[in-house]
C-alpha cells in the first residue's frame, strides 16, 4: 500500500467497527519515520486489523502493559511526538466498557494459538483436518484472528476469524481462502463459530457451521490451543510453518 492507501484503509476500518478516526497520510509518514513511538489506541486496533499483524511486529516501541496513557491524546485525532503508552492489561474500563479477560502473560487471550477443525469432503468421501498457527489479538472483548503466512496444513489457505468474548463463550465468524491449485480451486468459504473457553484460558473448543461445495450447510468440531503469549516477530517466525 502507498501511504495514502494505508491511511484510507485505516479510516474505512474504523468506520466499519464503529470507531471512526482521522488517519491521514501525515500520520503514516510519522509512524514510518519513527517520530511517533506508539500510535493512539484507536489507530492500533485498525492497524492490527488492516495488516493482520500485532502492533509489536510493526516496528513500534513495545507497549507497557497495565499502565495508563501518560497524557490525554489531542481531540483532533493527531498523536503527540511522544506517542502513547498503551493500556493493555486493565481489568476495568470507564463508561461501563467490557474489560479484557486475563488468561496469559499479556493479560489477555492475545498470543499464538493452533487452530484445528474437522470437515467432511463429500467429493472425496472422507474426513479431513485443517490446521493453522494463528495470531490472536484481543481488544476489550473482541478477538482478531489471522493465520501466519506459511502456517497452514493446506498451503496458501489463509484463515481469518472475528470473535467476541462473553465470559467463557466465544462467538463470531470465520473465513478461509483455499489454494488456487488445490482441490477446492481457490473457493472462499465462510461461516459462524462458537467456542467454549476452558477455565485455564489455554484451550477453546466448539463447532463451526458453514456452507459446503454443494451449497448445503455443514458443521464440525473446531478447537484453538494456546501456544505462546508472545506476538513478537521472533515468536511469529518460530511458528510460521506448517503445523
Amino acid at each position: 500500500m502507498s501511504q495514502d492507501e494505508l491511511a484510507q484503509a485505516i479510516r474505512e476500518d474504523g468506520r466499519e467497527h464503529g470507531e471512526p478516526n482521522y488517519c491521514a497520510k501525515r500520520n503514516v509518514q510519522r509512524w514510518e519515520s519513527g517520530d511517533v513511538r506508539m500510535p493512539r489506541k484507536i489507530y492500533i486496533r485498525s492497524l492490527e486489523r488492516v495488516t493482520g499483524l500485532p502492533i509489536e511486529a510493526l516496528g513500534f516501541a513495545t507497549p507497557v502493559f497495565g499502565t495508563r496513557a501518560a497524557a490525554q491524546a489531542p481531540a483532533n485525532g493527531q498523536e503527540s511526538a511522544r506517542g502513547e503508552v498503551v493500556e493493555m492489561g486493565a481489568t476495568s474500563a470507564p463508561g461501563g466498557a467490557v474489560p479484557m479477560t486475563k488468561h496469559n502473560d499479556h493479560g489477555t487471550l492475545s498470543g499464538i494459538w493452533l487452530s484445528r477443525y474437522e470437515y467432511h469432503s463429500s467429493g472425496r468421501g472422507a474426513d479431513f483436518t485443517g490446521e493453522h498457527f494463528v495470531v490472536v489479538i484481543q481488544h476489550r472483548n473482541k478477538l482478531t484472528v489471522r493465520s501466519l503466512p506459511e502456517a497452514s496444513s493446506n498451503p496458501d489457505s489463509p484463515l481469518t476469524m472475528d470473535l467476541t468474548v462473553d465470559g467463557n463463550v466465544v462467538t463470531g465468524s470465520w473465513r478461509e481462502e483455499t489454494a488456487g491449485d488445490g482441490y477446492y480451486a481457490g473457493a472462499v468459504y465462510h461461516g459462524a463459530l462458537q467456542l467454549l473457553l476452558e477455565p485455564t484460558g489455554r484451550k477453546m473448543t466448539g463447532k463451526w457451521v458453514g456452507f459446503g461445495k454443494d451449497f448445503d450447510v455443514n458443521t464440525g468440531p473446531w478447537e484453538l490451543t494456546f501456544k505462546d503469549a508472545s506476538t513478537s516477530k521472533a515468536a511469529m517466525d518460530r511458528y510460521n510453518h506448517r503445523p
